[in-house]
């Protein structure tokens, strides 16, 4: 389904009555999705957990745990049908963006071996991956490593 993104959107604060909305995109796109309690724990522990919507319809969300020189991006996802327009691309750019403003020296982040759209997505936006976290994932079939990307700022 495509949709115009000429309506406008707004990347806010996630709360915790946001969870369930939330964790209904994260169903429907990951096979091993989190739990409503990991989003309500990220948004105690005072994780940056932002959702974006599109005339008051949640449509995707991250979460960026920040250390003492990095970034880390812990999860993203657009719901399907809002895939492929640009918004994972304006999540990562509104945390890479944060993290700079708080002297990051870099934004770290994990991703599925075959997610290939994704990684293809995090080299455009100048991540390089730097390691490989064997086994970091469950897959259908054991486990699946993970791609440590790392983007320089």
């Amino acid at each position: 389904m495509s949709h115009s993104l000429q309506q406008t959107y707004q990347i806010r604060e996630m709360r915790l009555e946001d969870v369930r909305r939330v964790i209904l995109i994260e169903r429907e796109i990951f096979l091993f999705p989190w739990s409503e309690m990991n989003f309500a724990d990220s948004i105690r522990a005072g994780y940056h957990c932002r959702v974006i919507e599109l005339n008051d319809l949640l449509i995707g969300y991250a979460i960026m745990m920040r250390g003492p020189d990095e970034a880390h991006i812990l999860t993203i996802g657009i719901s399907a049908q809002w895939q492929h327009q640009g918004l994972g691309c304006k999540m990562l750019q509104y945390f890479i963006d944060l993290a700079r403003q708080q002297q990051a020296i870099a934004v770290l982040l994990d991703v599925r071996e075959s997610n290939i759209a994704a990684a293809n997505l995090y080299q455009r936006l100048g991540f390089k991956q730097i390691a490989i976290r064997t086994g970091y994932y469950p897959a259908m079939c054991g486990r699946e490593d993970a791609l440590v990307m790392r983007l320089e700022l």
